[in-house]
């Protein structure tokens, strides 16, 4: 089984309830898909046993000892990442184009590292995520690379639980492709409701799964009941509903899941959601 946590845009409350899940699924391994901003290892600590360079790139290099100043690349680069006969590796793209019209075969690709992957062991089991370097490329082979390591140390077909991507895009695809379901966090809200309905596009393209749960449905109940009107319609299961609670503000503070606080109303109505998804799939995680 694998569940992916997922949401139209970013700061709806996906990593709060993620990380909620990791923290109450002990048997399970966590992924952290957001490696543009990783931080599920921040709530859940722990310690780094692997660490390996990913290269996510390709970068032109010019050998001057070979080049004859011919111009032929520089002429050809649509992205002006070649002048004075050398590349700006903050321009390249590693599209090829110069190596191509290069006669004296004086340019090469060159891998470029643009991360690193990690296994984290927390007090909640193992953690596989990354850090991406800044305005690097490559998101989505990198998310694809994390949940290969965590395949790679799955035992006795564990759960495994992602905390995904937020939006539609590359990385977004790669988190939720070959998942069994997605939880998808909705906020209230109109611009909440646009960015559901994206999110879920995409979902029903890979053929996953959805759920849905509200984040702070009542401050905006109208909201909340056009959400759940639209869910019914679509045969889409809401799991849960979770209020407002500034003990999330609290938690994030203090570095904890939620759902260490057993008198949170948000940490009860996440554990509700939690038991929901288990009798579902009838597993014991």
């Amino acid at each position: 089984m694998q569940l992916v946590v997922i949401s139209g845009k970013g700061g709806t409350g996906k990593t709060t309830v993620a990380a909620s899940l990791a923290y109450l699924s002990e048997k399970s391994i966590k992924v952290d898909c957001d490696v543009d901003a990783s931080n599920l290892h921040i709530l859940l600590q722990g310690k780094d046993i692997e660490e390996e360079n990913f290269f996510g790139a390709k970068v032109a290099n010019i050998d001057s000892n070979k080049c004859i100043k011919c111009g032929a690349c520089e002429k050809v680069c649509r992205y002006d990442a070649i002048k004075n006969y050398q590349v700006d590796p903050l321009k390249c793209e590693g599209c090829a184009a110069c190596t191509v019209v290069c006669e004296q075969n004086a340019i090469l690709l060159k891998d470029e590292v643009t991360g690193k992957t990690i296994i984290t062991q927390t007090n909640k089991g193992l953690l596989s995520r990354a850090d991406m370097v800044i305005g690097a490329e490559g998101s989505g082979k990198l998310v694809t690379k994390v949940r290969k390591n965590a395949m790679a140390h799955r035992k006795n077909n564990e759960w495994i639980i992602l905390d995904g991507t937020p939006g539609i895009g590359c990385a977004v695809m790669a988190s939720v492709t070959g998942c069994d379901a997605a939880l998808i966090v909705v906020e209230p809200t109109q611009s909440g409701l646009e960015d559901f309905l994206r999110v879920l596009s995409l979902i029903n393209f890979f053929g996953v799964k959805p759920f849905v749960c509200i984040n702070k449905y009542d401050i905006n109940e109208d909201m909340t009941i056009e959400i759940e009107k639209y869910c019914k319609e679509e045969g889409i299961d809401v799991l849960g509903k979770i209020p407002f609670d500034p003990c999330v503000k609290e938690a994030v503070n203090a570095l904890k899941p939620i759902v260490s606080y057993k008198e949170s109303k948000a940490s009860k109505e996440i554990i509700k959601i939690w038991n929901k998804l288990k009798e579902i799939y009838k597993e014991d995680v």
